[in-house]
């Protein structure tokens, strides 16, 4: 089994209009579809953790300062293109599955019922010393690694 993290991003997907102005009924929808993904994932022994996070008005940044007190600020920065909203750690037979998952978790209906299609990024969790050298295209020069 291979444990792979799916990132959620505040990305809207298709839906320009924020989940906070959605009609009650589309938003219970939405929720209950993603209560029910859940439930599968744990009836299936494949959910490891599942956490949303605050609003990105709540988050500090936090930077090392040397030999001074770090420095913190308030929220992410405006220019900030991918605010992550939440995560789901799974434990699966391949990689291959962990990206159907993703693809159902992306399928959540938004207004009206129509696939919201957010962008849900997948990543391996490292779990070997091998891993860490596993390095691919960084050596490359390729900065999206």
């Amino acid at each position: 089994m291979t444990r792979f993290l799916l990132l959620v991003n505040m990305d809207g997907g298709n839906v320009d209009t924020p989940m906070l102005e959605w009609d009650e009924p589309d938003m219970k929808a939405h929720m209950q579809y993603l209560t029910d993904h859940l439930d599968r994932l744990r009836a299936s022994g494949e959910l490891v953790e599942a956490q949303a996070l605050t609003w990105p008005s709540h988050a500090k940044v936090v930077r090392a300062a040397g030999v001074n007190a770090p420095v913190v600020t308030d929220g992410p920065y405006a220019e900030s293109k991918e605010i992550l909203a939440g995560y789901q750690m799974v434990d699966v037979e391949s990689e291959e599955r962990a990206l159907e998952i993703a693809a159902e978790l992306s399928a959540a209906p938004g207004p009206g019922g129509v696939p919201v299609e957010q962008p849900i990024e997948v990543r391996r969790v490292m779990d070997s010393d091998a891993d860490l050298y596993d390095v691919g295209d960084l050596r490359r020069g390729d900065p999206a690694m």
